[in-house]
C-alpha cells in the first residue's frame, strides 16, 4: 500500500494535544465541572418522556377519530337475524344443555 492512499498518521497531532490540555486542565475544578455539565445538557438530547409528550396531543386525536369511525361503521353494518342479549336469554334452548345430560346420565347409572 502507498501513503497516499492511507490519511492515517500514527504520530500525535500537536494542535489536537494542545486544545486537548486547554481543555482539561485541573486549574479550576468548578468550573471544570460546571463546563462539562453544561456541555453534556446541550447534546444528551430529548428524554423519552419529552418525545411521549410531544405526541401525546396527536395521539390522543387520533384515537378518537378511530374510535368515531370504528363507531360509525359498526353503526352502519346490516342487521342480521341475530337474536338479541335479552331474546337470547328469554328465548327457551334449542337443545337440551350438556351440562343436564350427563348429569342425568351419571345419577341414571347409580340408581
Amino acid at each position: 500500500m502507498t501513503p497516499e492512499l492511507t490519511p492515517f498518521d500514527h504520530r500525535p497531532d500537536a494542535a489536537l494535544g494542545a486544545a486537548l490540555r486547554r481543555a482539561l486542565a485541573p486549574g479550576d475544578q468548578a468550573a471544570f465541572v460546571a463546563r462539562v455539565l453544561a456541555r453534556f445538557e446541550l447534546a444528551r438530547g430529548p428524554t423519552w418522556h419529552g418525545v411521549l409528550a410531544r405526541w401525546a396531543r396527536a395521539g390522543v386525536a387520533a384515537a378518537a377519530l378511530i374510535a368515531l369511525v370504528a363507531g360509525y361503521l359498526v353503526g352502519r353494518a346490516p342487521r342480521g337475524s341475530a337474536l338479541t342479549v335479552a331474546e337470547a336469554l328469554i328465548a327457551p334452548p334449542a337443545q337440551a344443555p350438556v351440562v343436564e345430560v350427563v348429569l342425568a346420565s351419571v345419577i341414571g347409572n347409580e340408581r
